[in-house]
Formats: structure tokens, sequence, C-alpha cells
């Protein structure tokens, strides 16, 4: 790879993407609002970060490889939650990864957004999970397992559609047990990782992303994770280790018990004590989602978290939601 150089405002990558301002970043890159000069149109252009690819030589090789394996992983998937890969490559030692541009907010900003501990109602709860499992099994069954799925890395659009970000730390079902993560680095954000993630001996499979989805179901409905030490994170792993959860039906009193025992039964330390795959917790979470909403009148618009399942690429009435 070509020496490291700085990204930054107003760059032009491959004489096509030029880059106009910072929209997030994380441990692995920085995403940016970039135009697509060639074909006009707005996209998201994600960068691996200066201090990857400015560190040694170990390290800057093992993030590469990383990043193109998220590449090629994005790439293999064709589903409305899942973020989609418009184009991917390297110039001048800068890798970059291009995606849609996504009109919304992530999860965990939604989620701040109702206020401190909120708790989501049911049904807009189950509607975001129902969204997770229909994109956490198209991964699952192209045989990649997310491993890092956590409110930053879910979008949620205007339109209510659930869109999963950023499979850096995806893992190839069928691959040797080479890793590609750096010794000081954890996988995943420890809030919402799998005993098995976290050392507990049993193999990693999909059944690992529904102990994360049993982990965004609890704090949606809770307002506080499963676990939480005030980020000292020896102490959370340890907790989803070692410790059953504190059942939700002793947080809130408004839940159907059918859904307080999906959520323990997604964070069960063994997979094998977990749902089989997201079709079965597809299948649980189906009798909490919304009423299909009324059709709109007097132009008003609407956003029914439900419309990828109940109307599938059917236009909204009336027109997009504004």
């Amino acid at each position: 790879m070509a020496a490291y150089r700085s990204v930054g405002s107003g760059m032009v990558l491959r004489e096509r993407y030029r880059l106009a301002g910072p929209i997030r970043a994380g441990a692995m890159g920085q995403v940016w609002r970039a135009e697509d000069v060639q074909l006009g149109r707005t996209v998201a252009v994600k960068t691996l970060t200066s201090a990857l690819l400015a560190g040694p030589d170990g390290d800057r090789h093992r993030a590469v490889r990383r990043f193109e394996r998220e590449a090629r992983a994005a790439a293999r998937m064709d589903h409305p939650n899942i973020a989609a890969v418009y184009d991917a490559g390297e110039e001048d030692g800068v890798c970059y990864l291009v995606m849609p541009l996504i009109d919304g907010m992530t999860l965990g900003e939604y989620h701040d957004e109702q206020g401190d501990r909120a708790q989501l109602a049911v049904e807009c709860a189950a509607a975001v999970a129902a969204q997770l499992c229909a994109g956490l099994g198209a991964a699952h069954a192209a045989g990649l397992v997310h491993r890092d799925l956590k409110p930053a890395n879910v979008m949620v659009r205007a339109d209510g559609t659930v869109v999963i970000l950023d499979f850096g730390l995806v893992k190839v079902l069928g691959e040797g047990a080479a890793s590609l993560t750096a010794t000081a680095e954890g996988i995943g954000n420890q809030l919402y990782a799998s005993p098995e993630l976290l050392g507990s001996g049993h193999q990693v499979d999909g059944r690992s992303d529904l102990y994360a989805l049993g982990c965004l179901l609890h704090h949606l409905l809770a307002g506080v994770p499963s676990f939480h030490e005030d980020g000292r994170d020896a102490l959370v792993a340890g907790r989803h280790l070692y410790e059953e959860p504190v059942p939700l039906d002793a947080l809130r009193d408004d839940l159907p018990s059918d859904l307080v025992a999906l959520v323990l039964a997604l964070l069960a330390k063994d997979p094998a004590a977990r749902p089989a795959d997201s079709r079965a917790v597809y299948a649980a979470l189906a009798r909490h989602l919304p009423a299909v909403l009324a059709a709109p009148t007097g132009g008003e618009r609407y956003a029914d978290p439900r419309r990828p399942f109940r109307h599938p690429g059917a236009p909204f009435a009336g027109g997009p939601p504004r």
C-alpha cells in the first residue's frame, strides 16, 4: 500500500468522490458526506482512521485487511435492512468504502432523543428488533456474523426502515481461526457483546448476533443496558459471562410475559439455549408489531416501521414521508 496521506474536506478520491465533511467517527474509520461527481448524487464515504494507517506496519496491515473484508462482506448482501456498498478502493494510501447516505439517525441517537433512560413502547421496540432480525437473517444466510451489533451501528431512516451498518468486525463462517483483531482492541462494544465473544469458549455463530439483539431489546424496553458498570469494561464482561440479567418485568410492569421470556432467552449464556435463528425471533416478535397505520389524509405523511414486511417495495400513500 502507498504511504499514508491525510484525509480532509475537499479531497477527491479517484477523481469521483469529493469529501464534503465528516458525519461520524469510530475506532476503525471515519464516515464522510461526499458527492459522487460522476453520477451527481450524495453518498457516504468511509475511510480508515489516521491512527491505524500511521501506526506500526502490523497494525496497518491488519486494519487494511479488515477494511477490505468489510467491503467484500457487505457487497455479498442485497437487503433493505443492510447498508449497501457502491464502491471500494484505495488511492495514494487512502482506503475508502462508498455507501448510500442514509437519511435518518442512529438507533442510539433516536433513543437519546426520547430522553434519559427512556423506555420505548413495546410496538416501537418490536418493530426495530423485527427489522434487525430480517437484516441479520440475510447476513447469516450469506455465512456472515456481524459481531458488533450496537446502537451506533443501526440507522433508523426517516421512513422507519432500520438499516444495519459497519461490517468491520464481520466473521465469515468456515474461515480459519486467524484473527484480524489487534491485541489491544476489543471485539465490538462490550455492553452488547455475547459471552462467546468475551471468551466463554462457545463457538461464535449467528446466535452471537442474537445475543446482541437481546441486549438491544433490553436497552430499548428498560431504558438501560442489560449489564452496565459505568464504562468499566472488565466488570461488564464478567457480568455477561457469569451473571443473569434482571428480568424486564422487574424493571417495568407493562410488558407482555412472552416478550420478557424472549429477551431472557436471547440473553442465555449458552448459545444452544437461545432461539435457533433470526426467523424464530421474528416470529416471536410478530404479535407485538404495530398495527398498520391508516392511510394519510389532508397531505399528511406517515412512517410505518413495519412497512418493509407488510408492503415490501410498495410506494407510500400520498408520497414519501417528510
